[in-house]
């Protein structure tokens, strides 16, 4: 199974983006999903999970209300629609495929993508 992030780059506080991840190798389908994010000296932090059938998501606090995770799995492929971003933000953002629950456990992910990085500045 590979995870390939992309979407990442540098914006302005306020501004969005769009993170995507694409899978390959694997089924898709079977995968709960999520994002989580490392910023420099910070350990790896959960930020959004979803279900294998995208029904159910769960968001860390820092992000509910301005990110949403969706997923397209016809296309294979998990998004991150980040809007509202702060500075607090800046990190790289890494996808996982994992076994569909408890979303915010790391050891619950097998498959890694490689991460992209977001630059929030103020």
């Amino acid at each position: 199974v590979q995870l390939q992030a992309s979407g990442g780059g540098l914006v302005q506080a306020g501004d969005s983006l769009r993170l995507s991840c694409a899978e390959s190798g694997g089924t898709f389908s079977s995968y709960g999903m999520a994002w989580f994010r490392q910023a420099p000296g910070k350990e790896r932090e959960f930020v959004a999970g979803i279900s294998r059938s995208g029904s159910d998501t769960d968001y860390a606090d820092s992000v509910k209300g301005r990110f949403t995770i969706s997923r397209d799995n016809a296309k294979n492929t998990v998004y991150l629609q980040m809007n509202s971003l702060k500075p607090e933000d800046t990190a790289v953002y890494y996808c996982a495929a994992g076994d569909g629950t408890a979303y915010r456990e790391m050891y619950r992910y097998g498959y890694w993508g490689q991460g992209t990085q977001v630059t929030v500045s103020s």
